[in-house]
Formats: structure tokens, sequence, C-alpha cells
């Protein structure tokens, strides 16, 4: 299970959570307080299950930033008395697939297996084992470290990476969301078998538990699917965390980087996933950057310009208030001009809004693309995963084509001049001469 994969699946979320007309999501929390998120679906002879926990990177600390992301990587690695040799064997043998992915705010645990009662019952019994009793043997430990510490080596030599890491800093500091998702090398040097074990103790709780389940099985099953996992984990809730540091002052950082492009990263601390402005930024970022060759920042940057060849903008609504962030790529001796077209676009828009056209054309594309992301049990999943974990309303899918025909340009006008300054966006950019 690798570090990162939720980052990508919260900014599809948040980027296209589309409206799935009838769907029968079914809710119920266990004695031990882990709320259950069930779709039944007998189409096909399958069936997806995944635990999500409250232990993303950002309840690391700096000191031991890499915690939470080691945890993860380790669960499969040895549990149960068995070994990651004899877990990989007995999950090919019954053609199940064991899956991670870990983000800021989460991490998690999926599955995906026949539904027949043999192959079902010998993959849930390699998943119960994970989630109840991972060991975190010794020598799997030098491994994996190894190999993470590979990775962020060879992440030190990417702008793009770089760049990343020294924005969400400039946004956040040093805790919280501005810690790295993989961790650091001198945090994962200092961690030992008692801090990982620790560590999956004190957050991977079922009070705090989410259990998501679609595919070929009935209410009954699922519900003592669901009670076998969460009789299992380790019982009650994680301890409260410190709120979060306030947003740090906007800056301007360049970093050197020998490379013949520069990465520009721009932005400020935006909305959490909560923020009833949510539907309002969302289809007005669609015209300001989220919309491809439709949106104003990929034409006045590259269309008219020439800058570059991407240029984008969302929003990362996570459980405390995520950024929203500008990208984009150029030629090192064009980068302040082309992030100043960036910073005029972003004005130009918060002073004036969209307009009818474009609203329109965002909301029809917006709606019309629904279609392709509900086209597996596994696109279906990762949706409840998100709704479970963020506690949205059942009818959340049903709702969202209607939330966002609703929008109006007022709506978009008013969230924008009351939640992005232009005058105040942090800025990054790695490449040329830091000079």
């Amino acid at each position: 299970m690798r570090a990162k994969q939720f980052l990508l699946l919260v900014c599809a979320f948040a980027a296209a959570l589309p409206a799935w007309a009838g769907v029968a999501i079914q809710h119920w929390t266990t004695p031990q307080g882990t709320r259950v998120y069930f779709v039944e679906n007998h189409d096909i002879p399958m069936l997806d299950v995944a635990v999500d926990f409250p232990a993303g990177s950002r309840f690391d600390t700096a000191a031991r930033s890499g915690l939470a992301a080691f945890t993860h990587t380790m669960l499969d690695q040895g549990a149960g008395g068995m070994s990651d040799i004899a877990i990989a064997q007995r999950l090919a043998d019954v053609g199940a697939v064991l899956g991670g992915a870990f983000d800021q705010d989460r991490a998690g645990v999926s599955l995906r297996t026949l539904s027949s009662a043999r192959e079902r019952d010998a993959a849930l019994a390699v998943l119960t084992a994970v989630l109840h009793k991972p060991e975190f043997p010794q020598a799997a430990m030098q491994r994996e470290r190894a190999r993470m510490l590979a990775q962020l080596r060879d992440e030190e030599s990417r702008p793009g990476e770089i760049a990343e890491k020294a924005f969400y800093q400039a946004l956040y500091g040093d805790r919280g969301y501005g810690l790295p998702v993989a961790g650091t090398a001198k945090g994962l040097g200092t961690l030992a078998r008692a801090d990982l074990l620790a560590w999956y103790r004190s957050r991977y709780r079922a009070g705090d538990a989410v259990i998501s389940i679609i595919g070929d099985m009935s209410r009954a099953d699922a519900e003592r699917l669901a009670q076998r996992i969460a009789a299992g984990l380790p019982q009650g809730m994680a301890a409260a965390q410190p709120a979060p540091a306030g947003p740090l002052p906007p800056a301007q950082k360049r970093i050197s980087h020998p490379s013949s492009q520069s990465h520009v990263l721009m932005g400020q601390v935006g909305m959490a996933r909560s923020d009833p402005d949510y539907f309002a930024l969302y289809v007005g970022n669609h015209v300001l950057g989220g919309g491809g060759f439709d949106s104003r920042m990929l034409d006045e940057v590259r269309q008219k310009r020439g800058y570059a060849y991407s240029a984008y903008s969302y929003f990362m609504p996570m459980a405390q208030p995520g950024p929203l962030l500008i990208g984009l790529q150029t030629r090192n001796s064009q980068a302040e001009d082309a992030m100043k077209v960036a910073r005029e676009t972003v004005a130009k828009f918060v002073a004036e809004g969209p307009t009818e056209a474009e609203l329109t054309q965002a909301k029809n594309n917006l709606v019309g693309g629904f279609p392709l992301r509900i086209d597996s049990n596994r696109k279906i999943l990762d949706y409840l995963r998100a709704i479970g974990f963020y506690r949205l309303p059942l009818s959340y899918l049903d709702d969202w084509t209607g939330a966002v025909e609703s929008v109006t340009l007022e709506q978009v006008r008013d969230a924008f001049k009351r939640r992005v300054d232009p005058q105040a966006l942090t800025a990054v950019i790695v490449g040329g001469d830091a000079d």
C-alpha cells in the first residue's frame, strides 16, 4: 500500500462528485461505533470492501514525519501469523486484490474479491488479519524503510515534487497539512517497531472507522461482515487532536533547480469539505481553471500567450480547509511573466465572476460528464468512502446534479470575492537560479 493515492482520490472527489440518481445507500453503525455504508448490487459476482481511518499524514509531528505513512505501508507486510509472501499467495489463490490508499486525512485498506463463498471467505480472512493483527516484522520494516527513503531521494530530484512540498509548507508550516505526505528522511530514520505498533493502536480504532461495501452481498451478510471487522479493531476513538494552526502570511519562495522549465504553484488556504460555499466555489473554479480548454487560466496563459502547455486551478477540500492551488510550467526565462498573467486572471475573475455563457457551459460540462464516473463498482466504492468519511448526506449523489445546476452567477461572484484574495497568493517557483 502506497502513500498519496488518497490525494488523487480526494482530488477527483472534489473535482467532480456527480449525482447517481436512484442509488440506494444503506447506512448503519455497529455496536463499536463504526459507521457502515453499503450498496447492494448483484449485477456481477464481485464484492468490494474498504475500511478507512483518520490516520493520515496531518496527524504526524515534524519530528516523526512519516510515522503515519510507514504504519500504513506496513499493515500488509506481515499479519496474523502470515508473512507478506503468504498474504500475497493466499489472495492470488482466490483471485482477490488487497489495496491501500493514504493521504493527509485518511489511511485505508480495500479488498476486491469474487462473491462466491469460498473465494470471499478466504479473501476476507486476509483482510481481517491485516486490519486486526498487523505484526510490523523487523525485516520487512528495514526493507520498506529503505524503499521509502529511496523514494524520497528520487522526489528530491523532481521539480514538481519539490514545488508541491514547498507549497504546502508555505501555506501550513511544519504541522498538519504542511507535513509531507510520505514523511521526511529524518523522521523515518527515527521510527522503531514500537512506534508503529503504538500508532496503529491509537489511530486505527473502531469508533473512528468507516466501512464501505458494494457488491453481491445481502444486507444481513454485510452487517455480519461489518461487525466482524469492527469487533477486531482497537476499541474506542482516537484522542482529540489540537486545532489546526491558522494560515501563514502570503509569501513567495524561489528554489533553484537545474531544469529548463520552472514549476510554479500559487494559491491560498481554500475550503473544507463541509464548506457551505462548496458548490459555488467548485462550479466557479471550473470556469477559472478547472475546465481544461474551456477555462480562463488555460486560455490566458497558453492559448493567448504560449507561456505554458498546461495551466490550471483547483480547490482541494479536506477535513480541514485545504488549498486553492493554481499551477503551471513554463520556461525559466518567462516564469515571472506567466505568473503575472495567472495573477491577473485570478484578479479579474474575482472582480467580475464568470459570464452567463461561461457558467452555463461549466454546469453542462460537469453534469454531462457524470456517466463516466460511475461505470464500475470500484468507482462507486470511492464515492461511498468519501461520503462516509466526510459525513455527507446519504442523498448526496442524488442531490449533486441539482446542486450544480442551481449555482447562480451571484453566488459564484460572492463566494470568490469573500474567499479568494488575489493580492495574498502564496507562490513557489522551482527552476533556474533562485537569485
